[in-house]
Protein backbone atom coordinates (compact mmCIF):
# COMPACT_ATOMS: atom_id res chain seq x y z
CA UNK A 1 0.00 0.00 0.00
CA UNK A 2 0.94 3.70 -0.78
CA UNK A 3 0.04 6.68 0.68
CA UNK A 4 0.75 10.06 -0.71
CA UNK A 5 -0.47 13.52 -2.09
CA UNK A 6 -1.27 13.88 -6.06
CA UNK A 7 1.57 16.82 -5.98
CA UNK A 8 4.54 13.93 -4.74
CA UNK A 9 2.71 11.54 -8.13
CA UNK A 10 5.31 11.79 -10.77
CA UNK A 11 7.70 10.05 -8.22
CA UNK A 12 5.42 6.43 -8.96
CA UNK A 13 5.24 6.78 -12.55
CA UNK A 14 8.29 4.46 -13.50
CA UNK A 15 6.28 1.65 -11.34
CA UNK A 16 4.46 0.03 -13.20
CA UNK A 17 3.50 0.54 -16.77
CA UNK A 18 -0.53 2.54 -16.53
CA UNK A 19 0.05 4.28 -13.24
CA UNK A 20 1.07 7.37 -15.38
CA UNK A 21 -1.37 7.50 -17.72
CA UNK A 22 -3.31 6.83 -14.59
CA UNK A 23 -2.50 10.21 -12.77
CA UNK A 24 -2.71 11.69 -15.80
CA UNK A 25 -5.98 11.47 -15.94
CA UNK A 26 -6.41 12.84 -12.30
CA UNK A 27 -4.34 15.37 -13.14
CA UNK A 28 -6.85 17.00 -15.59
CA UNK A 29 -8.81 20.50 -15.15
CA UNK A 30 -12.21 19.36 -13.95
CA UNK A 31 -11.70 16.04 -13.55
CA UNK A 32 -13.45 16.44 -9.94
CA UNK A 33 -16.66 17.77 -12.08
CA UNK A 34 -16.71 14.28 -13.90
CA UNK A 35 -20.06 12.47 -13.19
CA UNK A 36 -20.28 8.98 -11.18
CA UNK A 37 -19.33 6.41 -14.09
CA UNK A 38 -16.29 4.62 -15.58
CA UNK A 39 -14.14 6.54 -17.81
CA UNK A 40 -11.67 4.90 -20.12
CA UNK A 41 -8.21 6.52 -19.96
CA UNK A 42 -6.58 3.06 -22.23
CA UNK A 43 -9.62 0.31 -22.96
CA UNK A 44 -9.73 -2.38 -20.27
CA UNK A 45 -5.59 -1.53 -19.19
CA UNK A 46 -6.33 1.05 -17.64
CA UNK A 47 -9.17 3.16 -16.57
CA UNK A 48 -11.58 4.91 -14.16
CA UNK A 49 -14.51 4.76 -11.53
CA UNK A 50 -15.81 8.02 -10.52
CA UNK A 51 -17.26 7.09 -7.36
CA UNK A 52 -20.20 9.18 -4.87
CA UNK A 53 -20.79 7.11 -2.06
CA UNK A 54 -21.76 7.70 1.97
CA UNK A 55 -19.34 6.49 4.30
CA UNK A 56 -19.68 3.39 5.97
CA UNK A 57 -18.28 2.16 9.36
CA UNK A 58 -15.57 -0.65 9.53
CA UNK A 59 -18.23 -3.14 10.72
CA UNK A 60 -20.16 -2.28 7.85
CA UNK A 61 -17.59 -3.63 4.94
CA UNK A 62 -15.49 -5.92 4.27
CA UNK A 63 -12.09 -6.34 3.03
CA UNK A 64 -11.53 -7.05 -0.49
CA UNK A 65 -8.35 -7.77 -3.13
CA UNK A 66 -8.11 -8.24 -6.88
CA UNK A 67 -5.81 -10.40 -9.02
CA UNK A 68 -5.46 -8.65 -11.93
CA UNK A 69 -5.16 -4.49 -11.32
CA UNK A 70 -3.81 -2.29 -9.09
CA UNK A 71 -6.08 0.30 -7.32
CA UNK A 72 -5.01 4.40 -7.40
CA UNK A 73 -7.64 5.89 -4.98
CA UNK A 74 -8.26 9.56 -5.41
CA UNK A 75 -10.02 11.35 -2.86
CA UNK A 76 -11.75 14.01 -4.03
CA UNK A 77 -13.88 15.16 -1.42
CA UNK A 78 -15.23 13.84 1.93
CA UNK A 79 -13.90 12.01 5.45
CA UNK A 80 -12.48 8.89 4.49
CA UNK A 81 -10.10 5.99 6.10
CA UNK A 82 -9.10 3.08 4.55
CA UNK A 83 -8.50 -0.06 5.85
CA UNK A 84 -5.59 -2.57 5.01
CA UNK A 85 -4.06 -6.14 5.56
CA UNK A 86 -1.42 -8.11 3.45
CA UNK A 87 -3.44 -10.37 1.86
CA UNK A 88 -1.15 -13.90 2.86
CA UNK A 89 -2.37 -12.95 6.66
CA UNK A 90 -6.26 -13.92 5.38
CA UNK A 91 -8.77 -16.37 4.28
CA UNK A 92 -11.07 -16.07 1.37
CA UNK A 93 -14.51 -15.41 2.34
CA UNK A 94 -17.45 -18.08 1.66
CA UNK A 95 -17.79 -16.39 -2.14
CA UNK A 96 -14.41 -16.93 -3.24
CA UNK A 97 -13.01 -15.20 -5.90
CA UNK A 98 -15.37 -13.34 -9.50
CA UNK A 99 -13.13 -13.11 -11.90
CA UNK A 100 -15.55 -10.98 -14.21
CA UNK A 101 -15.32 -8.71 -11.48
CA UNK A 102 -11.63 -9.15 -10.45
CA UNK A 103 -12.75 -8.58 -6.94
CA UNK A 104 -12.26 -10.90 -3.74
CA UNK A 105 -13.99 -10.67 0.11
CA UNK A 106 -12.17 -11.53 2.99
CA UNK A 107 -13.48 -12.15 6.36
CA UNK A 108 -11.43 -10.71 9.46
CA UNK A 109 -10.91 -6.45 10.46
CA UNK A 110 -8.03 -4.83 8.67
CA UNK A 111 -4.78 -4.77 10.49
CA UNK A 112 -4.27 -1.02 9.78
CA UNK A 113 -6.97 1.96 9.32
CA UNK A 114 -5.73 4.70 7.71
CA UNK A 115 -7.21 8.44 6.97
CA UNK A 116 -6.69 9.42 3.37
CA UNK A 117 -7.59 13.19 2.98
CA UNK A 118 -9.12 14.83 0.07
CA UNK A 119 -6.30 15.51 -2.39
CA UNK A 120 -4.45 12.38 -1.29
CA UNK A 121 -4.41 9.04 -2.93
CA UNK A 122 -3.77 5.31 -1.97
CA UNK A 123 -2.22 2.56 -4.37
CA UNK A 124 -3.38 -1.28 -3.30
CA UNK A 125 -1.25 -4.21 -4.32
CA UNK A 126 -3.14 -7.42 -5.49
CA UNK A 127 -1.23 -8.29 -2.49
CA UNK A 128 -2.74 -5.81 -0.49
CA UNK A 129 -6.50 -6.42 0.58
CA UNK A 130 -8.03 -2.76 1.58
CA UNK A 131 -11.25 -2.01 3.13
CA UNK A 132 -12.17 1.54 1.31
CA UNK A 133 -15.54 3.77 2.24
CA UNK A 134 -14.82 4.49 6.38
CA UNK A 135 -15.99 7.85 7.21
CA UNK A 136 -19.27 9.83 7.66
CA UNK A 137 -21.26 11.73 5.20
CA UNK A 138 -20.14 11.75 1.59
CA UNK A 139 -17.03 10.85 -0.02
CA UNK A 140 -16.52 11.64 -3.96
CA UNK A 141 -13.17 10.08 -5.23
CA UNK A 142 -12.17 8.39 -8.38
CA UNK A 143 -10.93 4.67 -8.39
CA UNK A 144 -8.09 4.22 -11.26
CA UNK A 145 -7.67 0.82 -12.36
CA UNK A 146 -4.26 -0.47 -13.78
CA UNK A 147 -3.72 -3.65 -15.42
CA UNK A 148 -0.76 -5.82 -13.79
CA UNK A 149 -0.21 -8.01 -16.89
Amino acid sequence: MILDTLENAARYTGFKAGISEGFGFLDHPGVENLEPGRYEISGDRVFAIVEKNEGRNVEDGKLEAHRNYLDIQFIISGDESMGWSPLSDLASSSKGYDAERDLEFFDGAPQALVKVPPGSFTVFLPTDAHLPGIGTGPIHKIVIKVAMN
